[in-house]
């Protein structure tokens, strides 16, 4: 019985009548609003999963383990700079060019059936009547 609000009386968490508050423009918006209701504790749960998720992987994947050789391995001489710039920078930029101009060159549509301001019509071609 303690939880109800005696008659005439605002219930808990709201403003008096006659505040300043009664309007949503001047209501002062809480921090965080934008979250909604999204709970700290999941929200410290989920960052902490994450983090130790990344570390784990971070740990398990280590350099170190590169030093250890594999039956059968059989690396090949390393790139040089300028291979390597070719490999992963010029070919796939000649790559997208080459589609591109493809594209450009056996392009069949027409000039009429695309929607530019040139070729818009406001006049109607029949007339309406009622």
């Amino acid at each position: 019985m303690d939880d109800v609000a005696p008659p005439g009386t605002a219930p808990p968490g709201t403003a008096p009548p006659g505040s300043s508050y009664g309007t949503p423009e001047e209501r002062p918006d809480p921090p965080f609003d934008s979250f909604g209701t999204v709970d700290k504790k999941n929200a410290l749960r989920a960052g902490a999963l994450a983090a130790g998720t990344t570390l784990m992987m971070l740990l398990m994947s280590s350099p170190a383990l590169a030093l250890t050789r594999d039956d059968g391995d059989d690396p090949g001489t390393g790139l040089s700079v300028i291979e390597t710039l070719g490999l992963y920078v010029v070919a796939p930029l000649v790559l997208f060019g080459v589609i591109a101009g493809l594209v450009l060159v056996l392009d069949k549509s027409h000039e009429s059936h695309r929607v530019t301001t040139r070729n818009i019509k406001t006049k109607p071609k029949a007339d309406a009547k009622a």
